[in-house]
């Protein structure tokens, strides 16, 4: 895939690695369509992307959660640009509450956001992307896509559950040329712990230690875009918690030992 004159819809793109991503795949020369439901932050950066080269960059304000918005945004990206290259299911929110403090009206709130709101915006933009030759859709899943840690459980299932209906969706759709890189983030330096959902719903607010020390997002977002000109199937961004995957693998009694004990925060 290359980056340069392609397409690119990232959901999710007024903060965080969505807005990262934006920056850089402008700066690599694609045309950018940016979508949250901020809509003071997505012209923000559409001001400072216009500066730059005016044209190259479109705000399409969508509430991903909502099957009526995003059909509405569809429409209005088929009628902005000629074809979609890339999409960029990037739009979550993560928790920080144990499973019993948590309602269920949260986790369903989890599911919808993290979950449903990617399969939506990937089935109502496939077939145009089909019909005009492939493309390229990136999920932004996390390390809690491939294993559960404390206070994440309705995140984790969300992000389990990407890894599933992705991954055969991009077996399905092999001979029609869509490819499918599952990105999953570790501890990324953003706000993500700030607006993450508590048991009742409410604003975290707080900023966690390892997200305050994680890997800084520019960089994230420069190893995401790699990933898509080199068409990867699954990345794995962070530290020392990548070692987790392997420790799980090798040697799963270890893994237990240490999830019981880092810190969830």
């Amino acid at each position: 895939m290359r980056i340069k004159g392609s397409t690119a819809w990232i959901t999710g793109a007024s903060s965080g690695i969505g807005e990262a991503l934006a920056i850089e795949l402008f700066s690599q020369g694609a045309t950018v369509i940016l979508s949250a439901r901020n809509e003071p932050k997505l012209h923000a950066l559409k001001a400072s992307f216009d500066k730059i080269e005016p044209g190259r960059c479109h705000v399409v304000v969508c509430d991903v959660t909502r099957q009526e918005a995003v059909d509405q945004a569809v429409d209005k990206i088929r009628q902005l640009v000629s074809r979609l290259d890339i999409l960029v299911n990037n739009a979550g929110v993560s928790q920080r509450s144990y499973a019993l403090e948590t309602s269920i009206a949260v986790d369903r709130d989890l599911l919808e956001v993290n979950f449903f709101s990617a399969v939506s915006v990937s089935k109502g933009i496939l077939p145009w992307m089909i019909s005009n030759g492939g493309g390229h859709i990136v999920v932004i899943s996390s390390m809690a896509g491939k294993f559960g840690f404390r206070m994440r459980t309705a995140y984790a299932a969300s992000k389990h559950a990407l890894h599933g209906f992705f991954e055969t969706m991009r077996a399905e759709l092999h001979d029609r040329n869509v490819k499918v890189t599952m990105i999953c983030p570790g501890r990324v330096r953003t706000d993500i712990s700030v607006h993450s959902l508590t048991g009742d719903g409410k604003i975290y607010g707080k900023m966690d230690a390892g997200q305050a020390h994680g890997v800084p997002v520019e960089r994230c977002a420069r190893i995401i875009a790699r990933a898509i000109r080199c068409n990867r199937k699954e990345v794995f961004i962070g530290g020392a918690e990548r070692f987790l995957l392997l420790v799980k693998r090798i040697c799963p009694p270890l893994f237990y030992w240490i999830v019981n004990r880092v810190s969830p925060t």
